[in-house]
């Protein structure tokens, strides 16, 4: 049982912001300073521009707010990369759903992945190619994943 009050825990923990995959991430950059990746930039937030203004909702009424801070973005040739943990984001392959507070864990998971698609397509409708890697495919192969990313690189530049 909590000591608190659920609106004052709900106030704590709205206050901690995190990075994500930190680590993960940290192992992608040093791929691409050994690989000769240049142009890139860590969280930087894009604000989208709406023609005639959409806003994004979840399936349970909360809503997206119309910007998106990509994993590593390279922005003169628009490519913006998400390194998506495989629990957070619910990854086809890896996603185990937890034993206990079963409801909230899935709606928090579908709203993620709501917001994902959402933040994807307005970048697409704003000219960024989109990358999404997962957690599990650095782990097991980041020079693989170097290697997609240097590819869409090059599609870009041509």
């Amino acid at each position: 049982m909590d000591r608190l009050s659920k609106v004052r825990r709900s106030a704590i923990m709205s206050r901690i912001r995190g990075r994500g995959n930190k680590q993960t991430e940290l192992n992608i950059i040093s791929l691409f300073r050994k690989s000769g990746i240049k142009g890139w930039r860590r969280h930087k937030t894009i604000h989208f521009v709406f023609g005639k203004l959409r806003e994004g909702k979840a399936s349970d009424g909360t809503k997206f707010k119309p910007q998106v801070r990509p994993d590593v973005l390279f922005p003169k040739l628009k490519v913006a990369l998400f390194i998506d943990g495989c629990f957070w984001h619910g990854c086809p392959d890896c996603y185990r759903r937890p034993k206990s507070r079963i409801g909230f864990w899935r709606r928090k998971v579908t709203r993620n992945r709501e917001r994902d698609r959402f933040q994807r397509l307005e970048l697409k409708r704003e000219g960024w190619r989109v990358m999404q890697i997962w957690e599990h495919e650095v782990a097991a192969s980041p020079e693989r994943c170097v290697r997609r990313i240097q590819k869409a690189l090059q599609k870009k530049k041509t």
